[in-house]
């Protein structure tokens, strides 16, 4: 079949053209106007950022984006509570798509009894709904897609969040560079014959085992494992070298094709501390020695951050074609609503 065709079967929700057109999203996000001058920057001890699923990778993204270049602590936190060194010193984040994420909303109400500095990103629901009651910092973002299909929005409000708060220099001429090429590749993306789509054939079959690297492409890594599972109905793993390289290497002395047919995926970039790019060799030497193969996925853009947000945008195309391609509707999540309805 063509890829009209698997859209029209699978894709009765139409993510396909949300792929298509998420560099509209980042648009959205840079021109949207908010204020958040009531926040006095000059004592930020620390920085929280609560989500969840797909509200949450955005925090990931920016702690990769950033690397080193902002000196304040960034933890993302993906639970009820907040670890105790928070206080009226921490800027607290709560990145919620729905608005109604019960873990963030707990997070939230406990980073207003503590004082801290707070901004709300959301679309509404019940965070919006506390922070017009507590008179706190709300970014409203675009309603209408489902939260793992709404990164542009959630990423780069966040980013724009940094910048307002004159956190980080100025973006963007980036952004701009990351909006052409969103656009550029979900044309290319579309096509027949597309190295995304020829990417998911690949893995059809397949267990994906994920490498990528702390601190810079961890991001990348985990987000591909998380839309393995969502788009693609699939089973999928991620780990983070150097330190899989101290457990993990030898759980595949044992590798039994018959009982885990896995393809291993490396993402790979030129930033890489020159040991780190040595490991990645030697680690695909010794899985081929196990009999299970390699693949690469880079990014051949000029800065770091674009080729960041280049993969980034690869591998949730990469993520759909598998789900199609596998007879499965990307939307679906069915089992997330079972527990979120039980948990009720």
């Amino acid at each position: 079949m063509e890829i009209k065709d698997y859209v029209k079967k699978y894709d009765p929700q139409n993510q396909f053209n949300v792929l298509l057109n998420t560099y509209q999203q980042i648009e959205f996000a840079w021109k949207n106007n908010f204020s958040i001058d009531k926040i006095n920057k000059s004592d930020i001890s620390n920085i929280i950022i609560s989500g969840l699923g797909g509200s949450a990778i955005s925090a990931d993204l920016i702690k990769n984006y950033l690397g080193n270049e902002i000196a304040i602590p960034i933890i993302v936190n993906r639970n009820y509570n907040l670890p105790k060194f928070a206080s009226k010193n921490t800027l607290f984040i709560a990145s919620s798509y729905s608005g109604n994420t019960e873990e963030t909303i707990s997070s939230l109400k406990q980073a207003i009894e503590l004082g801290c500095k707070i901004v709300c990103i959301t679309t509404g629901g019940e965070v919006e709904a506390i922070a017009k009651s507590k008179k706190l910092n709300c970014v409203k973002v675009q309603p209408g897609f489902q939260p793992r299909y709404s990164l542009g929005l959630s990423f780069f409000s966040l980013l724009k969040v940094f910048q307002e708060l004159n956190l980080i220099p100025d973006q963007t001429k980036i952004v701009e560079n990351v909006i052409d090429l969103w656009k550029q590749k979900g044309i290319e993306y579309s096509n027949e014959g597309n190295f995304a789509y020829t990417f998911a054939e690949s893995l059809v079959g397949f267990i994906p085992v994920i490498y990528s690297v702390a601190d810079s492409t961890s991001a990348v890594g985990y987000r591909f494992k998380c839309q393995l599972n969502e788009n693609s109905k699939l089973h999928a793993f991620h780990n983070e070298i150097p330190e899989m390289n101290h457990n993990e290497i030898i759980g595949w002395e044992s590798y039994q094709e018959k009982v885990f047919h896995s393809k291993i995926i490396s993402i790979v970039d030129e930033i890489y501390h020159p040991q780190i790019q040595k490991r990645f060799e030697i680690l695909k030497d010794i899985f081929s020695k196990s009999g299970v193969e390699t693949v690469t996925l880079k990014s051949n853009e000029e800065s770091f951050k674009v080729r960041l947000l280049d993969l980034i945008y690869l591998v949730d195309w990469i993520s759909y074609y598998v789900g199609v391609l596998r007879g499965y509707d990307p939307s679906e999540i069915d089992n997330i609503y079972t527990l979120k309805d039980r948990l009720k």
